[in-house]
Parts: C-alpha cells; structure tokens; sequence
C-alpha cells in the first residue's frame, strides 16, 4: 500500500505538470493575438518554474535503485580535528536538516552525542520523503571543512574532518537480516542532555551491541525504554543491511580486480571558509562560493551533480 500510494503520488505529479504546460501553451496562443506585457511576465515565471520541476523530475528518474524510494538514516560522525571537527558535526546536521525540511521532508532525531566543549562527537537521524535516500546517499564519505578556528585561543586555520554515512531506513520490512537476541548486548542507562526537564531521571536511554560485527547503536531520545530499544533496533538492521551491500560491493570489486578506497581522509567535498569561500566537490567538480547558503542547506547543486554522473555510470 506504501508502493501504491508513493507511485500514485508520482502519477500525480506528473499529470500535474502535463496539465500546467497545457494551459501555458494556451496562454501563448492567446499572447499571440492579444500582445500583454504583464502577462507575459506571469508566463514567463511559470515557464520557469515548470523547466525547474521538470529538471528536477528527470532527475528523480535516475533514482532507480533498490531502496532509492525509501526514507534514509544519516549519521554523522566527527573525524580529525578535535573541538572544530564536532563543531563540524552539529554544522552538517545543521545543513542536512535544513536541506530537508526545505523540501517538506520530516526529519527525527534519533541520537546525538554531546561534545565536550561545543559541538557533537555524533549524531543520527532519519529523513523521511519521497526518495530520501536516494538523494542522499551520494552524500555518504569524509567531508572537510577549513577555517580560522573559533577554539584556537591564536585563531590559526584549522582542518577538519567529519564522517557522513547515509543508509536506507528499512523500518519493519521483512529483509533478509535476522537479528536473534543471543547476536546482541542491550545496556540501559539514564539519558544525557542540557539539565532541567530534559536530563531523564530514569534508565531509559539503551545502548545495543551487535556481537558479530562490533556495531554499536545508541538511542536515548525516546520517553520510554520500550521506545529506545525499537529505535535502536531500526537503526541496527539499517546498519547491518547497509553492511551487507558494502560486503557485497567489495567482493564484486575484487572480482573486477579494482582496489576500494576505505580511508576515512578521502573526502568527498571540501567546505573552505578562510582565505577565500569555495565548496568543492572532488568527485564531480561541482562547485559554490556561497557558502553562507551551503551551510543552510543550499546543496541541491552538489545533489544533482552526483545524480547525473551516477545516472552516466553503466550498470
């Protein structure tokens, strides 16, 4: 019913957007005959705008992938770089958040670790919207950012790094991972925040350890630890199904012989504040001197960039 609903939003859509160039085509034909100056004017703005939803549906084409239609779980993770790295952080969690609610996606946290003097070591949340991860999950790698640091007491340029990773929300669709309750350690303890009413009084936040591969999941944003633990558990199975494509991926790769470059200073994109603005991708060369708007959200352009290189890709 899910599938249904989502492929008769897109019909929608699109028979919404056939209708709108209709009645433009119309209104042309009446210009035509009866030259108006403001009409014109309202023409050519709804022209616009229909050529930029177009663009933007064509691009929603080349999200054909498995779970490209699915919501998405973004963590994101401080690298090198100390207090200015978990700046870092909350600045892409900023941004991300941002980006999504620009585009009428709900955004949920679901954890966050505090830094210790600014910032955060991690975070998670999930996005949910038509073809959340699909967008997003060209975002997943090592991102940069370099600045006069506001935590240098000389206030020397700083490099720093943060880790993006961006993993299909599965939610409770049966999939092929099992999670069986001898594979896991389930800790419970009381939850962190700012004091007052947010410090919980209770051992409700849960912290749940995959035996196998290590995997850590923590979630203590919930009122209950009913509630905690199912989050927790959500974000798991994201985890491990995501590990299981990357396994898959890697194999493929050493059958076709290509070496996989893990190291987590690989950035994919470079955000410089100081001593000129740029944002740069390394992939796709795509670029943006704004960085102001970068950093609220503004990074369609990078989005669309990696899209159409991966739509070139061959299968």
């Amino acid at each position: 019913m899910r599938e249904l609903g989502r492929l008769r939003d897109e019909v929608t859509a699109w028979e919404g957007l056939e209708s709108q160039l209709e009645d433009l085509s119309e209104l042309v034909d009446m210009l035509d005959s009866e030259p108006d100056e403001r009409l014109a004017r309202e023409i050519s703005q709804e022209a616009d705008a229909a050529e930029a939803e177009l663009e933007r549906r064509r691009l929603t084409l080349s999200l054909s992938g498995e779970h490209d239609a699915k919501p998405a779980i973004v963590s994101i993770h401080a690298g090198n770089g100390g207090t200015d790295a978990q700046d870092w952080v909350a600045m892409l969690q900023r941004a991300y958040i941002r980006w999504a609610e620009s585009r009428g996606f709900s955004v949920e946290l679901l954890d966050e670790m505090e830094g210790e003097e600014a910032g955060l070591k991690s975070t998670t949340f999930s996005v949910t919207g038509p073809y959340a991860y699909g967008y997003l999950r060209g975002e997943a790698g090592a991102h940069r950012l370099i600045r006069l640091s506001p935590f240098d007491a000389a206030h020397r340029r700083q490099t720093s790094f943060a880790k993006v990773e961006v993993m299909p929300d599965i939610g409770d669709e049966p999939i092929e991972i099992v999670v069986r309750p001898e594979d896991i350690e389930v800790d419970t303890f009381r939850s962190t925040g700012k004091g007052g009413q947010h410090l919980n009084k209770t051992d409700s936040a849960v912290r749940i350890r995959h035996k196998q591969t290590g995997i850590v999941v923590t979630c203590q944003n919930e009122r209950s630890q009913i509630q905690n633990r199912e989050t927790a558990m959500r974000v798991l199975k994201s985890r491990l199904y995501e590990l299981q494509i990357e396994e898959r991926e890697r194999e493929a790769a050493r059958l076709k012989g290509e070496h996989v470059e893990a190291d987590f200073g690989n950035q994919i994109r470079t955000v410089t504040l100081h001593p000129y603005t740029m944002v740069k991708d390394h992939r796709t060369g795509a670029e943006q001197t704004d960085t102001v708007a970068y950093l609220n959200g503004s990074f369609d352009r990078f989005i669309e960039a990696e899209l159409t290189a991966r739509a070139g890709q061959p299968a």
